[in-house]
């Protein structure tokens, strides 16, 4: 098991892991039972540039738009029911593909169709984002979310970024109320 992150928390990557070139990104989450409401999360990733936006819209790596470019991010595959344990959705990054312009890739679940459903983050419970080294399975870094998010419906739980020469993972763990399209506004996708 990796370190265990608290929210701000960051670990470098390339020295817990020397020669790594790729990562998977795992994101899990349970739905709680009590409202009998069911809803799909959908993990996303965002690929920035040094001005903290989007490369370009071709950045903005989901269900229906799952390779970046060059490829240095890959969703790999949407899990519509969150159910059979262990991540419910990864998304693959190529640190040795990733373009020299990005500097930054955010990892962010959102409910699906929330405010048709009225289904917020305060239903969701168990939610984590880990990041394994792809070469040998080892998990480097896992966080675990324990807000109780009542009016978020997207929600922005790490990052991997570039300092120098080393690649980095930080713990974000911040909720939007505005959903998915607050969250791609705030990073400049155009959507």
């Amino acid at each position: 098991m990796g370190i265990s992150l608290v929210k701000g928390g960051n670990l470098s990557l390339t020295k817990a892991a020397p020669g790594m070139t790729a990562v998977t990104v795992g994101l899990g989450w349970d739905a709680r039972t009590t409202t009998g409401a069911t809803f799909d999360l959908d993990a996303s990733a965002l690929g920035l540039g040094s001005d903290d936006t989007v490369l370009s819209d071709a950045y903005f790596i989901f269900f229906n738009q799952k390779r970046s470019p060059e490829g240095a991010i890959e969703h790999q595959g949407d899990n519509r029911t969150g159910e059979g344990g262990g991540d419910d959705e990864v998304i693959a990054v190529d640190l040795a593909a990733a373009p020299d312009t990005l500097t930054k890739v955010v990892f962010l679940a959102s409910i699906y169709e929330a405010e048709a459903n009225a289904v917020t983050f305060g239903q969701v419970r168990n939610a984590y984002i880990r990041v394994v080294n792809s070469e040998d399975g080892t998990e480097l870094a896992r966080y675990d979310l324990s807000e109780d998010a009542s009016v978020e419906t997207a929600m922005v739980f790490g990052e991997l970024y570039r300092h120098n020469t080393e690649w980095k993972f930080r713990a974000i763990g911040q909720g939007y109320s505005t959903g998915l399209a607050g969250i791609a506004k705030d990073y400049g996708v155009n959507l």
